[in-house]
């Protein structure tokens, strides 16, 4: 089995399994998401792979992260993640990309990234749930963070905390590769 198909199945168990835990029905984790019915189905039926966007809104609805939507195994309480077992959401040819370190879910959801944006690329991201914090720390290159519209410029070796419930977006405006950790901690869904 792929790791493609594995994490496919992975989000399909995970979600019934979430929106079951929330008593939530498809048209409700559809309304609170921002994504159809038939989507919705089409992921628990493990019949589509879900653009990083859409998993995001999905674990966002639940108040769940990424790493709990993606997780095929149910560890101990000390979870070590293997380098080769670090998954990678977001790409460009280019070499920019993401990659989901870990993630745990209490009180809230929380997770670690790595990110790499190659000069002249960007990724934006939807708002998240009110409450919902990021850090970034950025490690090679200066990042462009634009929050709500204002640019806010990250040079290596600084961090910067935002409030995520508004429109966000990374961006290299450089001539070289721009690296950083990010962690993002969600309230936990009501």
């Amino acid at each position: 089995m792929s790791d493609l198909d594995l994490l496919t199945q992975s989000l399909a168990r995970n979600v019934k399994h979430w929106r079951a835990v929330r008593g939530f029905t498809l048209d409700v984790l559809a309304a609170r998401a921002g994504v159809s019915r038939g989507m919705l189905i089409q992921i628990e039926q493990a019949r589509t792979n879900p653009s990083l966007g859409t998993v995001i809104k999905i674990g966002d609805a639940l108040g769940v992260s990424i790493t709990t939507l993606l997780d095929y195994e149910q560890g101990p309480k000390v979870r070590i993640v293997p380098a080769d077992q670090v998954v990678r959401l977001w790409h460009t040819d280019a070499g920019s990309h993401s990659r989901l370190l870990a993630g745990t879910e209490a009180p809230g959801p929380l997770e670690m990234w790595h990110w790499r944006v190659m000069p002249g690329e960007r990724s934006a991201s939807d708002p998240h749930p009110v409450g919902t914090v990021e850090i970034v720390h950025v490690t090679a290159g200066e990042l462009t963070l634009t929050v709500d519209g204002t640019d806010y410029l990250v040079p290596a070796g600084a961090s910067a905390t935002f409030e995520a419930d508004a429109p966000h977006m990374y961006a290299n405006q450089g001539d070289v590769p721009t690296e950083w950790m990010l962690a993002v901690s969600v309230p936990p869904a009501r």
